[in-house]
Parts: structure tokens; sequence; C-alpha cells
């Protein structure tokens, strides 16, 4: 599991990492194209940048779809839990582990489908506009992010099962920081 997790985890940080790179450098491209120095601006019109927002939108798909599992695997996605959490221990549970289950229910599904597209659109010549990938390659965000999420749902499932506890985040830690790190302990504030 902890491979899964660090390759979850790196896929995220690498997609927001290049976006940035590459819509900084589109920025700054047209900024210069710009700028009214003869042989600066004849070279960089002559560069081409205009796949540069094609490849961003991607990206961020693809980021949007993995951070989704990321979401379910680390309790960050925003709950409505108020009246889950005034039942009894019994009822809390059964809800709880149905809500899992309809959340894998739901992303299999919307993978098995994203799947089905992605497998039919394989078989056609569409690419897309500025990169002209094939597309079957762009949509595969679609059926790989929602396996992978479904996966999530399932295995918080099974450590709700085990332990009781469904993981929850605090927006208070930092991790890899503790609270003998801070310049200032919790009790000297």
């Amino acid at each position: 599991m902890k491979f899964l997790d660090r390759l979850e985890e790196w896929i995220i940080a690498t997609l927001m990492a290049a976006a940035t790179v590459v819509i900084f450098v589109a920025v700054v491209h047209r900024y210069l194209s710009g700028v009214p120095i003869p042989a600066l601006q004849d070279y960089l019109i002559q560069i081409n940048t205009s796949w540069a927002q094609e490849l961003c939108i991607y990206m961020f798909v693809w980021m949007a779809k993995f951070g989704a599992a990321y979401g379910v695997r680390t309790g960050i996605h925003v709950g409505v839990d108020v009246l889950v959490n005034r039942l009894n221990p019994r009822w809390r549970a059964g809800f709880i582990v149905f809500g899992l289950l309809a959340g894998a229910l739901f992303t299999g599904i919307v993978g098995t489908l994203g799947a089905n597209f992605v497998w039919h659109m394989s078989e056609t010549d569409q690419t897309s506009a500025d990169l002209e990938w094939p597309m079957w390659i762009v949509y595969l965000a679609v059926p790989l992010g929602s396996y992978l999420m479904c996966f999530r749902f399932l295995q918080v499932m099974v450590n709700f099962i085990r332990t009781g506890e469904v993981p929850h985040h605090d927006p208070a830690q930092v991790e890899g920081l503790d609270d003998d790190d801070l310049p200032i302990s919790k009790g000297a504030a």
C-alpha cells in the first residue's frame, strides 16, 4: 500500500508542478512577445506556446481525478456528517459503511463507463486540438482515477470495520511537523 500511496502523491505533485511551470513559461513568453525589441520579438513570435493551455487543462483533470482518490484516503473531502455523528454507535457504523459502499459503487460504475468510453475512443483517430494527442489518452484519467477512488472507498471501509475509525483531516496538523518543532509550544501561548 505504501507504494500506491506514494505513487498517488507523486503523480499529483508532479502534475501540479508541471502545470505551474508550463503556465509560467507561457505567460512569460506572451509578455516578452509584446516587448518592442525587434530581435527578441521576432524570435519569440516564432515559438508556438498555444498548446500550453490545453496541456494544463488535461493535467488539472488528471490531478483532480487522482486528488479525489487521495482525498478519500486521507479524509480531506468535505462531508456533512452532523446527523450521522449524533446517531447511536451501531446505527452510525451502519450509515458509514453504507455511505462508503455507495461511494465505491458509484465510482466503480463511473470507472466502468469511463473504461468503455476510452475503449471505443481508442478505435477512432480523434486527437486533441493543439497537442494532437490521441483523445483516449486524455480520457484515460476517468477510469483510472475512478477505479482508484473506488479502491480507496473500499480500503477506508475495511479499515473502519476493523478499527471503527474513518480518516479525518485536521487542518491544524502539518505532516512531518511535530509540536516539539514549533517555535512556541501550545502550552506557552
